[in-house]
C-alpha cells in the first residue's frame, strides 16, 4: 500500500531487495518535485527568495517537525546540512581555557565520535565513555556514571547506529541530571520518524539532533537541532543567520537570536529543506504517522525472522541478532559476525545476490522501510 510513493527509487533498483533503509533511504516521489519547486522559486522570488523561504518554508518545516516530536516551540528549531556542524557549535559554547567533561557511550555515531575523540587528544576534552552492551543493564550503569561527578556535557543516542538497540527510559536519564548547567544531547538520527516519540517532557533539557537522511526520507542536506527555550549560550562557531534578525546591529557585540536560531550557520542548500518538507506534509496528508510507520517495519521484522529459520544460515540466525526488545528497537536488525572479514565476504554475498545490506566492523545491519513488503527471500543462501 506505500510502494505507490517510492515509483521512481524503484523502477530505477528492479530486482534488488533493499535492506539497507537505514543508512540510504528510498527516496518518496514528492521529493523529485520539490526539487524543481525549490529551482522555480528561486527563480519566482531571485533577491527576495530567503525572505521567502525563512517567512513560510522554515516555519512550516519547524511545525511539522514539532508535530512529529510532540515540541509546543517550533521556533526552537534550527537547520543545518549535517549534525557535525551542531557538534561544533555546541562544543564552542564553552571557554577554550577550560577542558570539558563529557559522558558519553562507546556506540555514538563518527560524526560525534569522530570530532570528541580529535578534541580529546588535544586535551580540550575529557571523555568518558559507557559501554552499551550488556544492553540489559545500560541505562543503569549510564545514569550511575551520570551521578558520579559533574559532566559539562552528556551525549546520547536514543538508537544506537551499530546495534539498532533503543534505549528505552530516555525520560529517566535526562532527569538524573540535576546539574542544571550541564548541557544534554540526544542523537535523534535513528529513531527520529522510526520510534514514536515525545520531547516535551524533555524539551526544555535537551539539545535534540536528527535529519532526513534516514528515516525522514528526504535525502542528505537538512539536519535540524531543537533547542532549549531561553538558552542564552553564545557559541562561537557561529554564522551570520544567528543573527539575521538585527544584522544592523552596530554596537561592537555578537548578537544572537533568542530562539532556536542563535544556533545557525550562514548560507545553505535549500532545496534539502524543500524534500524534508514534501515528506512530511505526504505522511501528514496520508494519515501515515510514526506509529504506523513502526508498526509496518515491526510486521517486515518479525516476519523476516520467521524467514530466517527456513535458510538455515550459519550466521543469519536469531541469535546473532543484537536486540534485548523487539518491541521496542529501532528500524534495523544488526547480527554480530566473527569478525569483520566474515561480515565483509557475507555482505559481498549478499550483494551478488541483489539483496543490498550494509556493515559497521563485525556487525551485518538490515534495515528495513515502508517501500517494503512481506515477500522476504534470502533462500538464495540456503545451504
Amino acid at each position: 500500500m506505500y510502494k505507490k510513493f517510492y515509483k521512481r527509487f524503484l523502477e530505477q533498483n528492479s530486482g534488488i531487495q533493499h535492506y539497507a533503509s537505514h543508512s540510504h533511504h528510498y527516496w518518496p516521489d514528492v521529493t523529485r518535485e520539490a526539487m524543481l519547486e525549490y529551482w522555480d522559486d528561486s527563480a519566482k522570488f531571485v533577491d527576495d527568495k530567503w525572505n521567502y523561504i525563512f517567512g513560510k518554508k522554515v516555519p512550516e518545516t519547524r511545525a511539522l517537525l514539532a508535530d512529529v516530536l510532540k515540541l509546543s516551540h517550533p521556533e526552537q528549531i534550527v537547520f543545518a546540512p549535517n549534525t557535525h556542524e551542531f557538534v561544533n557549535r555546541l562544543f564552542s559554547c564553552f571557554s577554550a581555557k577550560k577542558t570539558i567533561f563529557v559522558l558519553t557511550t562507546d556506540s555514538e555515531f563518527y560524526s560525534f565520535d569522530r570530532q570528541a575523540n580529535r578534541l580529546a587528544e588535544e586535551k580540550l576534552v575529557a571523555i568518558d565513555k559507557v559501554a552499551t552492551l550488556p544492553f540489559d543493564d545500560f541505562e543503569k550503569r549510564f545514569i550511575e556514571k551520570i551521578k558520579s561527578q559533574h559532566y559539562d556535557v552528556i551525549f546520547l543516542s536514543h538508537v544506537f547506529f551499530n546495534s539498532g538497540m533503543a534505549v528505552k527510559n530516555l525520560n529517566t536519564i535526562v532527569d538524573s541530571v540535576k546539574n542544571d548547567h550541564t548541557m544534554i544531547v540526544i542523537d535523534g538520527y535513528h529513531s527520529f520518524m522510526a520510534l514514536p516519540t515525545d520531547l516535551s517532557p524533555i524539551e526544555s533539557r535537551i539539545f535534540y539532533l536528527a535529519g532526513s537522511y534516514k528515516y525522514a526520507q528526504g535525502g542528505e542536506g537538512c539536519c535540524f537541532m531543537v533547542v532549549p527555550q531561553n538558552s542564552t549560550l553564545r557559541p562561537v562557531n557561529t554564522g551570520w543567520f544567528a543573527g539575521f534578525g538585527d544584522l544592523s546591529n552596530n554596537k561592537g557585540e555578537v548578537n544572537y537570536s533568542n530562539d532556536g536560531m542563535r544556533f545557525a550557520g550562514s548560507t545553505m542548500d535549500y532545496s534539502a529543506l524543500y524534500r524534508l518538507n514534501a515528506v512530511l506534509r505526504l505522511f501528514k496528508s496520508e494519515g501515515i504517522s510514526v506509529e504506523k510507520i513502526h508498526q509496518h517495519v515491526q510486521k517486515l521484522q518479525k516476519n523476516f525472522r520467521d524467514h530466517l529459520l527456513k535458510i538455515d544460515h550459519p550466521f543469519l540466525v536469531e541469535k546473532n541478532i543484537l536486540s534485548v526488545d523487539y518491541n521496542h528497537h529501532g528500524h534495523f536488525l544488526t547480527f554480530a559476525m566473527p569478525s569483520p572479514e566474515h561480515t565483509k565476504k557475507l555482505h559481498d554475498e549478499l550483494r551478488a545476490h541483489n539483496i543490498w545490506t550494509d556493515y559497521r566492523g563485525a556487525r551485518l545491519r538490515f534495515g528495513f522501510g515502508l517501500y517494503q513488503n512481506d515477500c522476504i527471500d534470502l533462500t538464495a543462501l540456503k545451504n
